[in-house]
């Protein structure tokens, strides 16, 4: 089971190489099979495939033409500053930094400062929220 953590870790690059073999025989047999097909097709003893126009040999129009720039589900997503991972993970490293610079420069009280400053955040942001949603 992996732990969180607040910082990404490399991600070691796989190496994968997938041989390609030339069979000649089976080539010509796909060929041949594609030529039967076409001119059973065109002489009506089977069916054309669906999207496929005759007149122009080719299929109507491509399934993945258009397809990364309409309806993604990343287009459409607003995103908050606060949603971010990216700010969170700066803001949590800022709060430590002012955590220990606080400890040393005005000892214990500054933990329990920053504390009480954090849990009054915490209360209006909650307070904040839950007033939006009463609202609706």
């Amino acid at each position: 089971m992996k732990l969180p953590s607040l910082f990404r870790t490399a991600q070691p690059m796989r190496f994968d190489i997938k041989p390609r073999f030339y069979d000649p025989v089976k080539e010509e047999i796909e060929q041949r099979t594609a030529r039967i097909k076409k001119e059973l097709q065109m002489e009506g003893k089977l069916p054309y495939e669906e999207g496929y126009d005759p007149e122009n040999d080719s299929f109507r129009g491509s399934a993945i033409r258009g397809a990364f720039t309409q309806g993604s589900p990343i287009k459409g997503k607003t995103s908050t500053p606060f949603s971010n991972t990216g700010f969170l993970r700066l803001l949590i490293f800022l709060v430590l930094i002012a955590l220990v610079f606080g400890y040393v420069y005005y000892g214990p009280d500054a933990v329990y400062y920053l504390l009480y400053f954090a849990i009054a955040i915490l209360l209006v942001s909650l307070v904040v929220k839950l007033k939006g949603r009463l609202k609706q």
